[in-house]
């Protein structure tokens, strides 16, 4: 019997608790809530996504809905929720006090500017000014219709273009400047009114069959870290783990009720799914799962490789090898009975939450669809006898933000291309197990301890900021065990406060990795609510946790915290290079020194391109200070292939200077043209076509496709920056080292 191919996709909904503890009691209403995120993604990506889906009845999805994110949308729902952000939108223009001027300019542009300022000529013309003249220059010179606009597109410019033609949208969008208090007010009824559909949305889809409503423990919680966080260890044999050993198995089960009693209330049927958080498992938590009475799990082929002992390759255009191990889900074995698993394509997934947002939409549907029917046509090539699942799983939330109209245009084009594919079929994860049950089994020991990020628990714990936040975590919890008469029933405020500094955000944003302009906010939250465990107990709060976690000074050197899609127009937009790795050169120890006319490297990747950023001094001329031509050289380690020399005159014999590289990208700074050239015998070099973008203005950047270099994913490789004049070595950067890449 031929099967179709089965997919199923999975968007994951979630914010952390940015509700404060003891909000409504010691705190005014503009302090409840220290982040908008919850409002703000409502209104942009929660209620959409499954209004477009609705569209395409032949089309069934799967989407998990965290507790502690329903909490906080119900809160703005009943008008008790108010955030800084908020609380500004909603006072009179002439009453903003300094500081909350001050704020505004600061933080009411949030947002990426090319898909949420730049297409609203108002919201982009105040982005100019604060970008060109900057933030003193704006406090001292706008007017109050300045701010009020300002207030006014903040809001607006979250609402989903799925509402604009909403009668009230569409006239506010219209208007476009001299927004008033009531407009804003209106806007702000608007915003709780496309909230308050989200979960009856949600309800009525999964009772009509065609949406799938899966759930998280309760706030969000790393399940294996919990029961101990010496699992980290698992991927990460030496790992640095924090002071004090947390492991508090007896709370998993208490997130997995809560979660599960909270869903029933709110969804009327007990769920079959469960996201564990940050798609993080190991063998302690699966007894847990089963006993609450969860049906599947999901989580990432990272987990799936390190326990089948299987690393997963992948050919020249991406797709997976040996397909069938990861494209089924399997029965996890234990004593208190089975659960079944399925495991994400971690590519396809990437695909849609970092790449894809750089394409054009029908182009970057084509691919995605493109990959599927390649996967069908291995699944009818190896005349299985078993139907095949692709899990899709990823965030469902801040990739919209990357993509024009908040991707509405890339999902109407793919939802279109998947219904009229007959050999494809989308399904809900619980229908494919109905009807095909798992039958590959895992024993539960064998399964791995790790999450989606490379198959490991070192964004969560390891680094030195996110040890000490555990230890403190561990304190406040060794606290809450010392008062047996403080129980769930008679003391909720600290069980709740427990349970959200449990949360799994708080370590996601410490230490090296990850960061954001709010990253001492979540930082202060985090030891908020630890203070609120002290604070119902009774207790005296330790001296430590009224000082900051860590130091959130902006970081010199750091390597890429994540994807980027930057526009090669030469003006290095901060947003566009925000996630990319750095290396300062001007002010480095060593030759360049503070007199380089180089002062920042920057680097990043996505399935795409590679891309380079340079930053020089003030006023620096090509050909004057700055030498004419530029070489990035490839160096791969490790691998076999012809390579040859840096082909200029003068180049000192020295590393990394006198390695052999195999490919050769010269830029000519004065006419930003290009030659690309690729290692033969007897070190020669020769010429090869390449689309390599460059472009030369306030600082130089450069893309270059993956497809120049015809290296496949996963592939290691390493680069160094020559600079020469008329052929003769100039100079190199970065100093006595090269670039470590990763193919994505």
């Amino acid at each position: 019997m031929s099967h179709p191919l089965y997919v199923a996709f999975i968007w994951h909904q979630h914010q952390p608790l940015y509700k404060s503890p003891g909000s409504g009691v010691s705190l005014s209403p503009s302090q409840q809530y220290r982040l908008p995120w919850v409002r703000l993604h409502g209104t942009k990506d929660y209620l959409d996504l499954v209004l477009l889906l609705e569209r395409y009845p032949k089309l069934h999805q799967t989407v998990n809905l965290v507790p502690s994110l329903i909490l906080q949308l119900e809160d703005y729902i009943a008008g008790t929720a108010f955030d800084p952000y908020l609380t500004a939108s909603l006072t009179p223009d002439e009453q903003l006090t300094y500081q909350q001027r001050e704020f505004i300019i600061q933080h009411f542009f949030d947002a990426n500017h090319h898909t949420l300022i730049d297409p609203h000529p108002r919201y982009a013309e105040l982005y100019q000014q604060r970008q060109e003249k900057g933030q003193a220059w704006c406090l001292a010179n706008w007017e109050l219709s300045d701010y009020g606009d300002l207030l006014a597109w903040h809001n607006l410019a979250w609402i989903d273009p799925l509402f604009w033609d909403d009668p009230e949208i569409a006239a506010w969008l219209k208007q476009g400047r001299n927004f008033t208090l009531s407009d804003r007010q209106r806007i702000y009824s608007k915003q709780r009114e496309i909230l308050s559909q989200i979960i009856p949305q949600h309800r009525k889809m999964q009772e009509a069959g065609q949406l799938e409503v899966t759930t998280t423990p309760y706030t969000h919680p790393i399940l294996p870290l919990l029961a101990d966080t010496n699992s980290g260890r698992v991927a990460v044999p030496n790992m640095t783990l924090p002071k004090l050993r947390f492991e508090w198995a007896e709370d998993i089960p208490r997130h997995l009720r809560k979660a599960w009693d909270f869903y029933k209330d709110r969804f009327g049927q007990i769920p079959r799914g469960l996201w564990p958080s940050e798609q993080s498992v190991s063998p302690q938590i699966l007894p847990d799962i089963i006993n609450q009475g969860f049906k599947w799990i999901c989580s990432d082929e990272a987990v799936l490789g390190w326990t089948l002992k299987h690393l997963f390759h992948r050919d020249g255009a991406g797709n997976v090898q040996q397909p069938e191990l990861l494209y089924r889900p399997y029965r996890l074995q234990t004593a208190e009975g089975d659960l079944s698993i399925v495991f994400r394509d971690h590519r396809l997934s990437d695909l849609i939450g970092f790449t894809y947002s750089a394409m054009p939409a029908k182009k970057a549907a084509a691919d995605l669809v493109g990959h599927l029917q390649a996967i069908a046509k291995m699944q009818r090539d190896s005349q299985s006898e078993q139907p095949w699942l692709v899990t899709i799983a990823l965030d469902g939330e801040n990739c919209w933000e990357f993509y024009p109209q908040d991707g509405k245009p890339f999902l109407e084009a793919l939802y279109q291309s998947l219904s009229d594919e007959p050999r494809l079929k989308l399904v809900t994860v619980s229908e494919f197990l109905e009807e095909f049950p798992a039958t590959a089994t895992i024993p539960g020991g064998q399964l791995h301890s790790g999450s989606w990020v490379d198959g490991s628990f070192t964004t969560w714990i390891g680094d030195p900021a996110k040890n000490r936040a555990w230890d403190y975590l561990t304190e406040a919890r060794k606290m809450l065990a010392s008062h047996p008469e403080a129980t769930e029933e008679n003391n909720p405020e600290a069980w709740e406060a427990l349970y959200a500094a449990e949360g799994s955000d708080w370590f996601w944003w410490f230490g090296a990795g990850h960061s954001s302009n709010q990253d001492a906010i979540f930082d202060r939250l985090f030891r908020e609510h630890l203070f609120g465990i002290y604070k119902a107990l009774n207790e005296p709060v330790p001296p430590y946790l009224k000082q900051p976690v860590e130091n959130h000074q902006a970081q010199g050197n750091h390597t890429p915290q994540g994807f980027i899609h930057p526009v090669i127009d030469g003006r290095g937009d901060e947003q566009d290079w925000d996630k990319a790795g750095r290396i300062e050169i001007g002010g480095a120890r060593g030759t360049m020194h503070n007199s380089s006319v180089i002062q920042r490297l920057w680097y990043g990747v996505d399935h795409l391109n590679f891309y380079l950023r340079l930053d020089f001094k003030s006023g620096a001329a090509p050909g004057q200070d700055l030498p004419a031509e530029l070489n990035l050289l490839w160096f791969y380690p490790e691998k076999t292939m012809v390579n040859s020399p840096v082909p200029l005159a003068d180049v000192p014999d020295a590393a990394p200077l006198n390695y052999l590289f195999h490919h050769l990208l010269e830029v000519n700074l004065l006419t930003q043209s290009i030659q690309f050239r690729e290692a033969g015998d007897n070190h020669q070099w020769y010429p090869r076509f390449s689309r390599a973008q460059v472009a030369l203005n306030s600082c130089l950047e450069l893309a270059v496709p993956w497809a120049d270099l015809q290296v496949p994913p996963d592939y290691p490789l390493r680069l160094i920056l020559v600079l020469a004049d008329e052929g003769r070595f100039s100079n190199y950067l970065p100093e006595n080292a090269l670039i470590p890449i990763e193919v994505p």
